[in-house]
């Protein structure tokens, strides 16, 4: 049989989807221009490619579509049968139809219209004929789009399907709904169904995967089932009953003990009897949930009898026998609570035990057993003698044993080997205080006071920590109060100095106090505070007069730095003063040419022509400049002609870009597809 992996199957498009992806490729892959100035065989073959590549594209895609949906006649009969009740088998294999038959009417309609294009005269008759074969193709295509959306929708469910191993080792959890299969499943692998105090939260096949004796198991829960005839069972119900009938198992039935779950135990029994047919050959394990609400010695007797009855047949099923008496089976009858876990691992590993059994027994009644035993023989020695031969060591070995067992014993125990000793890794908790150096090794594993860089914190308290504390603070209190004397004793001696003496100290303390807000305003804004212009000082305040009163204040003499502010100004002043002496005493002329010099004058000093050389740049001479200016201008002129931001611009623009150079639009063709 051919497992599938319904995950893989291809999406399946709409019909306009359809059609739209089909004629895009071949508008791409095909040649697009063609003249009527050709020959007619050449546009002949132009057409006849266009009509038989848009049938090659029709058919892989349909093609593909058909391979990967599975067959229901080549699967296991268990998918067959799922995929009937879930999606309608006879609904299922029409949709399939319907693409295969119009993937043959595609064949036809290109076969017809090649043959026509082979007789075609003109190149307006060769297109009308691709027009219409295009036309049908995809008129056929449009016809079967609700067979393709119902194909979509059952990928999509199909794909949501749980992976089930028909074949694997299985364990089948069945019964009424809410009586705790969900549960059971959830404590015993990894599964994460959704648990709810109502029926049928369970609606779909739910798998999980565990472990017993280093084999893997497949756990599988299914949805609840009522006791009615098999025609009035829901969608729901039958995915049961055929995970039942068609997967080789062992099957768990779970009974609720309790009640709890809307069904007394005679209903829970009436439903193991009408679905008995479906346990024949598959070993049968009661599981009596719910304990920890009514444990089974307190039910009434009529609900034992009727378990014990359920017992009996379960042992009867797993046996392959339908009436007579039931062998002697212990484990077909297992009370478990999925709430408390008791008794959860001891029904698994029955019910693992009793499938693990079973299929070892059908190998040994196949043909296949009596290959292998023609390949394997079991010698058995026979007796030579009765004469006792004890195993025998040599002496060295065994002194090296000894010294081996000694050198173990007189060996330091590393916490690896206390780990070992003490349930090993999780279990085992190593003791961080072992090592700690006290004045009593007792006190290692005291919690109170607490312990720090191994030493005992109580070990450093002195006792009169508190006598201590108060000479400290009457210390402070008395260098306080000879702080406070020494203040008063400097107020009063400024109070004994004379009026000058006074007047000193005030000068000083006030320099002191402006250099320091002077340091400060430098040190917070760097040096960057903005001097006032000598043209903004209206008022006159800032002059030598004011300067040489400063100096005096603080007892320096300031004749020379007076002198020397009047000397830096006083040759602009003369010469301003004798150009208006001058002018004054000739006529109109001298006066005219000494303006028009006087503002030849200040525009010079305004203005320095670019080109000249000063101090500092670097140059000779201004020749020497204006030919470095000259080799600069033309090193950047070809960069600027390129548009480069700068030395370091590597940026090559793209000068066609594809989406505007490319393409295949005709004249007039804005659209694209």
């Amino acid at each position: 049989m051919v497992l599938y992996n319904f995950k893989r199957i291809t999406v399946v498009p709409s019909g306009k989807e359809f059609v739209d992806i089909i004629l895009s490729r071949t508008q791409r892959q095909t040649p697009t221009v063609v003249h009527k100035g050709y020959a007619i065989n050449r546009i002949r073959q132009f057409y006849m490619r266009k009509v038989k590549y848009t049938q090659t594209n029709f058919h892989e895609k349909i093609s593909t579509i058909l391979e990967d949906f599975p067959r229901l006649d080549d699967i296991h009969p268990f998918y067959g049968e799922l995929l009937n009740h879930l999606y309608d088998k006879d609904h299922y294999k029409l949709a399939l139809g319907q693409l295969n038959t119009a993937r043959n009417l595609i064949e036809k309609i290109s076969k017809d219209y090649v043959r026509l294009l082979k007789y075609g005269d003109s190149l307006y008759r060769c297109k009308n004929l691709k027009k219409a074969a295009l036309g049908r193709m995809c008129t056929v295509m449009k016809r079967v789009s609700p067979s393709l959306a119902y194909l979509e929708q059952v990928r999509q469910h199909m794909s949501r399907l749980p992976s089930i191993d028909p074949n694997t080792r299985t364990i089948l959890i069945c019964g009424y709904p809410n009586v705790g299969k969900s549960s059971f499943i959830n404590k015993i692998t990894r599964a994460d169904v959704d648990v709810q105090p109502y029926a049928f939260t369970t609606k779909s096949l739910f798998v999980g995967h565990t472990d017993y004796k280093y084999m893997r198991w497949q756990v599988i829960d299914t949805p609840g089932i009522l006791d009615h005839p098999l025609e009035e069972c829901n969608t729901i119900e039958m995915l049961s009953i055929t995970a039942l009938a068609y997967l080789r198992a062992a099957v768990l039935f779970v009974v609720d003990l309790s009640g709890n779950c809307g069904y007394t135990i005679a209903q829970q029994s009436a439903l193991f009897h009408s679905i008995r047919a479906l346990f024949a050959n598959k070993p049968v394990i009661i599981a009596c949930n719910k304990t920890d609400l009514q444990p089974f010695e307190t039910l009434p007797e009529s609900d034992k009898k009727l378990i014990e009855e359920m017992r009996k047949e379960a042992a009867r099923a797993g046996a392959g026998l339908i009436d007579g008496p039931p062998p002697d089976e212990e484990n077909c009858m297992l009370p478990m609570s999925t709430m408390t876990e008791e008794g959860i691992i001891a029904v698994k590993n029955a019910a693992c035990e009793k499938l693990l059994q079973m299929r070892v027994e059908m190998k040994m009644k196949s043909k296949k057993i009596n290959d292998c035993l023609n390949r394997i023989h079991v010698a058995v020695p026979k007796v030579r003698d009765h004469k006792e031969r004890p195993p025998v060591i040599p002496q060295g070995v065994l002194e090296a044993r000894a010294a081996e067992n000694k050198a173990a014993e007189n060996k330091r125990k590393l916490e690896k080997d206390l780990e070992n000793e003490n349930g090993g890794a999780g279990v085992y908790s190593a003791n961080m205080h072992k090592h700690y150096l006290l004045l009593d090794p007792d006190w290692k594993d005291d919690i109170v006071p607490e312990i720090m860089d191994g030493h005992n914190i109580a070990d450093f308290v002195d006792a009169d920590i508190l006598q201590r504390l108060d000479e400290l603070e009457r210390e402070e209190d008395e260098r306080a109060a000879a702080a406070e004397g020494m203040d008063e004793d400097e107020d009063m001696s400024d109070q004994d100095l004379t009026p000058e003496e006074a007047e000193a100290l005030a000068a000083i303390r006030r320099k002191k106090k402006l250099m320091l807000a002077e340091h400060r305003a430098k040190k917070k804004t760097a040096d960057n505070k903005p001097v006032v212009p000598r043209r903004h000082d209206i008022e006159r305040q800032f002059n030598t007069s004011r300067m040489g009163r400063h100096l005096s204040n603080l007892g320096l003499d300031p004749t020379a730095a007076v002198n020397r502010a009047r000397s830096r100004s006083a040759a602009g002043t003369r010469s301003r003063k004798r150009d208006r002496s001058e002018g004054t005493g000739g006529d109109g002329m001298e006066v005219d040419e000494q303006a028009n010099k006087r503002m030849r004058s200040r525009t010079r000093s305004l203005s320095r022509p670019h080109k000249e050389a000063l101090p500092g740049e670097g140059f000779k001479d201004s020749a020497q400049k204006v030919k470095a200016m000259q080799i600069g201008k033309n090193a950047v002129k070809e960069r600027n002609k390129d548009a480069r931001k700068g030395e370091a611009d590597r940026v090559h623009y793209n000068k066609k870009p594809k989406h505007l150079f490319s393409g295949k639009r005709g004249t007039g063709k804005t659209d694209r597809r």
